[in-house]
This record gives structure tokens, sequence and C-alpha cells, in this order.
């Protein structure tokens, strides 16, 4: 093969005859047919750079952000305000352009920034390690899972239906490859109603607050786990925790969470981080990096790459993880968020939140046509039934620059018209009068329109 220049035809031909297919296409013989590309990619070849970059703004602006819109939306991902500190930081080219330190070492700066992650984690979560990091919420539970499977080598995971369903799916999707059965715990009232477990458990997944906002009892779940042996493993929101009960107060024997509304933004969706911690017991199968502080032979304070799983570092077999990426940069607005805020200014943020959430929630609530979907104390977030259609509800509101929730028909049949309405300091109470304001108007011309539609 040339050393400097793309693969030939003949070097394209001796590499598919040592992996024995006929042609590339072969390749991609798994993936349906209608998902494939049959023919070439249909580009207008004859418009200069400028036209392309032009056009391509024009689409950029059919999107629409938390800019222009007033936004409600939540599950997962939350507009809350960035502070200037953290761009400022991270375009620093010590941190913006280094990739893995393979002479991890000689980069203290970087190691120094992992360490104060790790331990920024551990405050948050109350468990005693954390890795640097990994690809993102829902990829930490998968890892999560991983970990207990390796850990007691039992054949189920049994997961609350109040976990994120793109988790949920992330860890089926990891489950089916290690052979082992998944099984959702269904939620009642609110809260997660545990089946009876056995000995075949592998680990009880749940999350903090769940997903239709309410805060489970973490310390009761992780007690039904390891009464038949399993591991108990939490995906947290990571600023509701600066009140409640930590996971580690709870027992709980593996944290895991999205970082997102740690200093990121919500950029159209990505990229952010998740966040990994465990007790010590779990430490030597934790998947990613651990950095630790040590001295040198002068006594000076240093840090070293204490601990490495990833299939790159280690044989393959041993390896926990084979993600390839840490999200350090995005670790690090993180660790900065958090930094910035202080203990304090974190729970006050949590506080303004709270008290935010409940105003909404008791406002909505009044509305003719709207209930609650539970009864159960909220943080960030709560859902609302409706007694008309989500999504011609979601529609009118948007058209008046509102946009009231996120649907959580598609996610949940049993609940097919109601909405997950997401608080965040960025919400005022203006805001929220105005939602109040708009989301009642909408859900009275839709239950007028419906009535109209049945000759009532």
């Amino acid at each position: 093969m040339t050393r400097y220049t793309a693969a030939t035809d003949a070097d394209r031909e001796a590499m598919l005859g040592a992996i024995g297919v006929a042609s590339i296409e072969d390749l991609f013989a798994d993936i349906p047919s209608e998902l494939r590309l049959d023919g070439p990619l249909a580009l207008d070849r004859e418009r200069s750079e400028q036209e392309v970059c032009a056009e391509l703004r024009a689409l950029a602006a059919r999107n629409a952000s938390t800019e222009d819109e007033l936004s409600f939306l939540g599950g997962g991902m939350y507009d809350h305000y960035v502070p200037a500190l953290i761009d400022s930081i991270l375009q620093r080219s010590e941190f913006l352009t280094p990739y893995t330190p393979y002479q991890p070492e000689v980069s203290q700066g970087g190691l120094q920034a992992m360490f104060e992650y790790q331990t920024a984690i551990c405050e948050l979560t109350g468990l005693p390690v954390s890795n640097a990091s990994v690809y993102e919420g829902p990829s930490a539970v998968a890892a999560a899972g991983y970990v207990a499977r390796h850990d007691n080598r039992r054949r189920r995971f049994v997961v609350s239906r109040g976990v994120h369903p793109h988790a949920r799916e992330t860890l089926r999707t990891h489950a089916h490859a290690w052979g082992m059965e998944v099984v959702e715990a269904p939620i009642h009232e609110g809260r997660t109603a545990l089946p009876e477990l056995d000995e075949d458990c592998s680990a009880v997944i749940v999350a903090q607050p769940n997903f239709l906002g309410a805060v489970e009892d973490l310390a009761a779940l992780a007690r039904a786990a390891h009464e038949v042996g399993a591991l108990c493993i939490a995906a947290c929101d990571p600023l509701p925790l600066a009140l409640l009960r930590t996971p580690g107060e709870c027992g709980v024997d593996i944290a895991v969470g999205e970082g997102q509304t740690l200093g990121n933004r919500l950029d159209f969706g990505g990229p952010s981080f998740g966040f990994f911690s465990t007790t010590e017991a779990l430490v030597r199968r934790i998947p990613g990096r651990i950095a630790g502080e040590t001295r040198d032979l002068e006594g000076r304070r240093g840090f070293v790459l204490t601990l490495q799983t990833r299939e790159q570092h280690i044989r393959r077999e041993r390896a926990t993880s084979n993600i390839c990426t840490s999200q350090a940069l995005n670790a690090l607005a993180g660790v900065i968020y958090l930094s910035w805020l202080g203990r304090r200014g974190i729970t006050e943020l949590v506080e303004l939140m709270v008290q935010r959430t409940a105003y909404a929630r008791e406002r909505l609530e009044a509305i003719d046509g709207i209930t609650a979907v539970h009864r159960e104390p909220v943080v960030r977030e709560f859902a609302v039934a409706l007694q008309c259609s989500a999504e011609r509800v979601i529609a009118r509101c948007q058209a008046m620059g509102v946009n009231p929730g996120y649907p959580l028909g598609a996610d949940y049949p049993e609940h097919p018209d109601a909405l997950l309405v997401a608080i965040t300091e960025q919400r005022s109470r203006a805001d929220i009068d105005r939602l109040v304001e708009v989301l009642g108007d909408a859900v009275a011309g839709e239950l007028r329109a419906s009535a109209a539609r049945v000759g009532v």
C-alpha cells in the first residue's frame, strides 16, 4: 500500500480477498436494502462553494432553538445557563487541541483536570470512585450493566420504566449481545414497582429522578436488589443530587448519568458526556480511565493515569469498554461549571428549580382539561395529562412561540396525551405565567374543536 495516498483499487482487492468477500457492497449486506443508497448521492455539482454555504445557512435557519422560542422541553436535555467562563477555558489550546495522552504523565494539566472532575462527581454521587467520564448517559447505563454482568455472572437485568427510554434501548441492545434478559419494572403512581426478584437478577437499574419527574426511594430499591445479591444501578440527573440523598448514602453500587446539564449547551442534542461512579469493590471493573494523585521524588504534587480499562490499552478480553472517547472536553466543562457554582451555588440553583417547578405544576393543574400524571415529589420536571390531543395542543402552542413540553405518548403508550414539562433557572416566573396562559388557551381551544368534530 502506498504510504501517503489513499488506497488504490489493487489495495482494495487485496484487502477484500484477505477477509473473504467479493466486494465492498458485501460488507453492508446486513443493512436492510431500504436503508441503503442505491446509486450515487444526488449532489448539485454545478454550485460554487459560496452558493453551497448560503444554502446550508438557509437550512440551518429552519431549526428552532431555545433562543427562538420559549421552551419547556426536558426529558434528559435541559436549557441551563452556561457562563462565559467555560468557553474562555475550554478554548485554550492546551485543552481544546490535545488528544488522549499516550504519555500521560507529561500532560499534568490534563490529568489534573481529570482528577478534579472525578472528585466533583464523587462528591455529587456520594460514591468513592469515579472515572474520567464516558461517552454519554445511555451508554453509561449500558456500561454499568456490563460491570454488573462481570461482577456476578447472572443473566437478567431488571430496569425501571422510569429510566430514560434511550438508555433502556441501549441497555437492551448490549444485553442481547451478552445473551442477557431485560425485564422492565412498571411505574405505579409515579414510582418504580419492582417485581419479585430472584437469584438470576444481576442488577436493578432505576433513575433518580425518573423520566416522569418523580423522586424515587433509592434506599428501598437498593435494599431490594441487595436482598437477592444483585447490584443497584442509579441513572441520575446530577443537579438534583445537590438536594436529594446521594446514591452512595442510599446504598447504590453504581451511579451513572448524563452530564449535559453541567456546563454543556443543548447544541441540538450533543455532544455531551456521561459520568460513572461506583464503590471501591468495583473499581477494577470500572470502564475508561482513572486519574490519580501522587508525589514525585521531590515531594511535589503530581498526577498519573492510575487505571485504564479501554481495549486499546489492555487485552481485549479484559477490557470493560471499547468506546474510545471519554468526551474529556465536555467533562472539563462540567467540572468548571461545578467549580463556578460551588457548594452553595449548586444548592441554591436546585432550590430555585424546585420552587419554580412547584409553582408551574400548581398553576397548570388548575387548568380545566389538565390533570397530574402522579403526585410524587419532583425537582425540575413533571408530567401532566391532557384531555385532548397532545400533538395538536403542542402545535397550537408552538404557533404562539411556546414549546410546552415533551409528548410522552411515543415512549409511554399508557400516557398517550401527556406532556413532560421541564423548568430550569432560565425559565422565569413570567415565562411560567406565559406557559400557563398559552397552554390553557390551547387546551381549551382543542377541547372546543374536538367537541365540534363529534357534533356535540
